[in-house]
C-alpha cells in the first residue's frame, strides 16, 4: 500500500517558516505569548492601524511603504483594512515568511527585497511610511531618512520608533542598565547573561555596539536636517489625557503629578533619562 502525502496547510508552512527564527529568544519569559503574537502577527495590529488612520487618512485611500515589514503583521493587516500597501524587508526569509502570510489571509501585497538606504521605489509615490524597530538596525540612517522623503508625497507622513540611547531596559536584550555603560562592558554583561545574538542565522542581528541609539534631541535635530517636522506621540497622548499606564502605581503617581501641574515636565525627564524608545511622527515639510 502506498503512503499518501498530505500537503501542509497555509499555517503549517507559515509556522514552519517562521520557527527558526524564534529560537534565539528562548530565554524570554514570555516566549510562548510571544511567539504565538509571531506566527498570528496580523491579529495583533489594531492599535497601529488606528493611530496610522488617525494621523495620515483613511487606510483605503492610502498608499503606504512598510519599510523593514519583518515577518509581515502590520501590512498584511493593513492591506485586509483595504490600504494599498508594499511591504520592504532586508531580511530575504523574511520576504518568504511576509509572502507566506499574505497567502494565509487572502492578500496581495508587493515585496521588495531591499535596505532602507536604497528603496527601489518611485519618488513621491507614498502617502504614508511605517518604519517601527528599524532605524537602529540600517547601516546609515542618514540614507535612510533621506530616501524616505524621497519617495514621500508632500506632507507625507512617517511613523516611526527610535531607541533611546538611555534606555533603562534594552529593547533587544530585556537587560536593566546596559545603556548606561560603555558599550564594551554591556556587552561583556550580555555575553555573561546568555542574551548574545551571536551566531543567530538571521542577517539583520547585530552586536549592542552596531546598533543605532539617539538621544532625543540628538535624533530631532536629524530628523529636521532631513526635512521633516517631529511629533512625539506619546506626548500628545498625555497632553490629550489618552496616555496609558498598565500599572496603578504608575497611574497614581501620574495623577498626582497632574494634579501638581508637573505631569508634562516629568514625562520630559523620563523620555531623556529612562523610557526604552521614541514614538515619534515624522512630516515631509
Amino acid at each position: 500500500m502506498s503512503e499518501i502525502t498530505v500537503a501542509p496547510t497555509p499555517d503549517e508552512r507559515l509556522t514552519a517558516a517562521i520557527e527558526p527564527w524564534l529560537q534565539h529568544m528562548t530565554w524570554r519569559r514570555d516566549y510562548q505569548h510571544w511567539r504565538e503574537r509571531r506566527i498570528n502577527q496580523e491579529r495583533y495590529q489594531d492599535e497601529r492601524l488606528a493611530l496610522l488612520e488617525s494621523i495620515a487618512g483613511s487606510l483605503p485611500d492610502m498608499h503606504l511603504l512598510d519599510l523593514g515589514a519583518g515577518m509581515g503583521g502590520f501590512a498584511v493587516a493593513a492591506a485586509q483594512r483595504g490600504a494599498s500597501v508594499v511591504a520592504c524587508e532586508y531580511n530575504r526569509a523574511y520576504c518568504s515568511i511576509i509572502a507566506l502570510r499574505a497567502q494565509r489571509c487572502g492578500v496581495t501585497i508587493p515585496i521588495r527585497n531591499a535596505a532602507g538606504e536604497a528603496l527601489p521605489c518611485p519618488n513621491a509615490s507614498f502617502d504614508a511610511v511605517v518604519c517601527w524597530d528599524v532605524i537602529e538596525h540600517v547601516q546609515s540612517p542618514e540614507r535612510m531618512l533621506a530616501e524616505i522623503r524621497r519617495v514621500l508625497r508632500p506632507s507625507g507622513t512617517v511613523l516611526l520608533t527610535v531607541i533611546n540611547r538611555r534606555a533603562w531596559v534594552d529593547p533587544h536584550y530585556h537587560l536593566r542598565g546596559i545603556n548606561w555603560l560603555p558599550r564594551t562592558w554591556a556587552e561583556w554583561i550580555i555575553e555573561r547573561w546568555g542574551r548574545s545574538k551571536a551566531g543567530a542565522a538571521l542577517r539583520d542581528m547585530q552586536r549592542l555596539s552596531a546598533m543605532h541609539y539617539y538621544h532625543y534631541p540628538e535624533f530631532i535635530t536629524l530628523a529636521q536636517r532631513h526635512g521633516f517636522g517631529v511629533r512625539d506621540l506619546r506626548e500628545e497622548q498625555l497632553r490629550a489625557g489618552r496616555l496609558a499606564s498598565p500599572r496603578r502605581s504608575r497611574r497614581i503617581v501620574r495623577a498626582g503629578l497632574r494634579v501638581m501641574g508637573l505631569e508634562a515636565a516629568a514625562y520630559r525627564l523620563q523620555r531623556r533619562w529612562y523610557v526604552g524608545m521614541f514614538e515619534l511622527a515624522l512630516t515631509k515639510l
